[in-house]
């Protein structure tokens, strides 16, 4: 299997180092302000791993905003992965990889293309993982089924966890002129970002054609970008998968305090200096920053200076980024959630106070557990999804979707498509998902082919218009039609519309709009 193959090929740590010369003579090369780099090739498709977009924030850098990246003389090895940032291992499964080389110097990037590259598009992908998980090294994430189709295909590295989303009194009081503190992993997402305007031309790709995408973690961390004017520029189009947040981030204050007791649980003093902390073991850190309280999470902070606001605030206004927005969920988000240790009754809050009226929306026969899922998956997912294509829709063009495709093997005891799991249809890594979740078929491959050629033709042309849905609107409050992908996939119209309404209705008050 292929990604199995180019597993075993790079997918241990690289020393940072130098290429042969005879090596560098037949790499596949690429020359930027950085130095000389030199890929490798696997058929028609071109890889340069492991390129540093910043310094590494270790020591006097950890909990600083990224620097400038490291130049080096001669040719560098970029054939080889680099190691994902520090977090806690988890299975295969549940992050698309297992983090087994693991290093705080972890800003890097990966880059596939098809050979011959030339001003093509480009799409950046952030990882997702609950800001906590993952890495753009991961397995499936690898880019060379978009490369086939004739894109460029980035993937990055981000802080996680309490390396990444972090404040602390010793670090306010010595913050640094001009720096934000606290989301350092959204930080490196936008000097990611950044870099590859910078710098993607020298890779065939076209700067003024950069769709940024994500999922879960990583679409909250477009939404972010999105809601924040600076980013103007840097890209051309946006797909949010399963991370539309309609809740208020924890302001600078407050997660100081939660900053101070993290410290103290990987063994820094109440009076504890920056550089003692700055001297805790990375591996401290991360086990501190386990979650210990169901539904608590990890992500963007209300500094005040990088975020000045909750980013659903801004979309409120209708004052985000105007470009093409693609945005979706899937038929069983629930999955993720209550494997967060939400419990099944928290559902009823999203009822609001006329539990008989929620109750009715659904439809009075549902049972207990079977409620509570599709109202969590609703809640979290679904309902903001279909908010922000309607805030978004005046501008731009924006489409949405919902993602109810089960592999075939698994439809007769799958409750719908789980959290995460359009990834390796899209990325067309299915190989790699069925070594470790069990059989996919010529049916699941076929239509992994189709919505990667949907997200592929938005990234092309601002329009995701291909064969396994040729009349996909943009997206009209009024008419509210949507992408829906099923074995069956098509459009439809008022996709659970009494649903939908009901806990937007719950959420807002009324107007499904308040700022």
């Amino acid at each position: 299997m292929r990604h199995l193959v180019m597993a075993a090929l790079f997918g241990a740590a690289m020393l940072t180092g130098s290429v042969s010369v005879a090596a560098a003579e037949t790499a596949p090369a690429a020359t930027i302000a950085q130095g000389r780099l030199a890929g490798a090739r696997t058929g028609d498709v071109e890889r340069f791993l492991d390129i540093p977009f910043a310094a590494a924030p270790v020591g006097a850098l950890r909990w600083r905003a990224p620097q400038a990246p490291p130049r080096w003389r001669g040719v560098r090895d970029a054939a080889k992965l680099g190691p994902a940032c520090p977090q806690t291992v988890r299975p295969a499964l549940v992050a698309g990889g297992v983090a087994e080389h693991q290093s705080e110097d972890c800003l890097q990037l990966n880059i596939w293309r098809p050979a011959g590259a030339r001003k093509l598009p480009v799409m950046v992908w952030i990882h997702g993982g609950a800001h906590v998980v993952g890495s753009g090294t991961f397995p499936v994430f690898d880019g060379t089924a978009f490369a086939r189709q004739g894109v460029v295909l980035v993937t990055i590295n981000y802080r996680l966890g309490a390396l990444g989303y972090f404040a602390h009194p010793a670090l306010s009081a010595a913050k640094p002129r001009g720096e934000a503190l606290a989301n350092y992993g959204l930080m490196d997402q936008l000097a990611a970002l950044r870099w590859v305007k910078k710098n993607i031309a020298a890779f065939g790709g076209d700067p003024r054609q950069i769709t940024l995408f994500g999922e879960s973690a990583g679409a909250i961390g477009v939404t972010t970008i999105l809601a924040q004017p600076e980013a103007k520029g840097l890209f051309a189009k946006a797909i949010v998968q399963s991370g539309v947040g309609l809740l208020d981030p924890r302001p600078l204050g407050e997660q100081e305090a939660l900053g101070a007791a993290l410290a103290a649980r990987a063994g820094a003093p109440p009076s504890a200096s920056l550089d003692a902390l700055r001297a805790l073991p990375a591996a401290a850190l991360v086990a501190a920053g386990e979650v210990r309280t169901p539904g608590a999470m990890t992500g963007p902070i209300l500094d005040g200076d990088l975020v000045r606001e909750a980013p659903w605030r801004v979309f409120a206004r209708s004052e985000p980024i105007d470009v093409p927005l693609l945005v979706g969920a899937n038929s069983n988000e629930a999955s993720v959630i209550l494997a967060m240790g939400v419990p099944p009754s928290a559902a009823l809050a999203y009822l609001g106070r006329d539990q008989a009226a929620g109750r009715a929306a659904y439809g009075m026969g549902l049972a207990d557990d079977e409620l509570a899922r599709q109202v969590l998956g609703d809640a979290w997912f679904v309902a903001p999804a279909r908010w922000l294509a309607a805030r978004t829709a005046g501008g731009a063009p924006s489409y949405l979707y919902h993602f109810d495709y089960v592999a075939a093997a698994r439809r007769d005891r799958a409750k719908g498509a789980a959290h995460g799991s359009e990834i390796p249809y899209l990325f067309g890594t299915l190989d790699y998902f069925a070594s470790v979740a069990g059989a996919v078929g010529d049916e699941d491959l076929r239509f992994g082919e189709g919505i990667s050629a949907c997200w592929v033709g938005f990234a092309k042309t601002g329009v995701p218009g291909c064969a396994l849905v040729r009349d996909w609107p943009r997206y009209d409050a009024a008419s509210d039609r949507l992408a829906k992908f099923t074995p069956e996939s098509g459009v439809v119209a008022g996709f659970r519309k009494a649903q939908l309404d009901h806990l937007l209705n719950v959420h807002f008050g009324n107007g499904q709009s308040r700022p």
